[in-house]
């Protein structure tokens, strides 16, 4: 059985081995009940982000791990792999910029860092003020 660290890296090496454009993770844990770990890339071209998706396909069943679903594949503007732990997006570069996948999904991290912070400053101030 894979793990979901490893099938990430499956994933990863499916879309550099394609030359994809700004690979990122995002981390859910905790965030989502449907997955855990989120890959966005970006393909230059329709014809690049479907061979991008298509790539990551084989790569996961031929480690047994074949997709729960895909989305998106006639247009290519953004396709969606869904690998269970594991969901990859590849898009072009103007989707992803529209939806900002990686803002929506790191606001609770900068709250909590934010908020962390300010915790800090105010333990640091009340201690002053004893």
């Amino acid at each position: 059985m894979i793990d979901t660290e490893q099938l990430s890296k499956i994933a990863i090496q499916a879309l550099d081995d394609l030359k994809a454009v700004d690979i990122g993770v995002i981390d859910v844990r905790g965030k989502l009940d449907i997955t855990d770990i989120m890959i966005v890339a970006c393909g230059t071209s329709n014809r690049h982000v479907k061979a991008l998706a298509n790539n990551v396909i084989v790569e996961s069943k031929e480690k047994g791990v074949p997709p729960l679903g895909v989305e998106g594949e006639r247009e290519a503007e953004w396709i969606l792999i869904d690998l269970g732990d594991v969901v990859v997006h590849v898009m072009l570069p103007s989707v992803r910029e529209f939806y900002g996948l990686e803002r929506l999904w790191s606001v609770d991290t900068e709250a909590s860092e934010l908020n962390s912070a300010l915790d800090a400053s105010a333990d640091a101030t009340s201690t002053d003020k004893h």
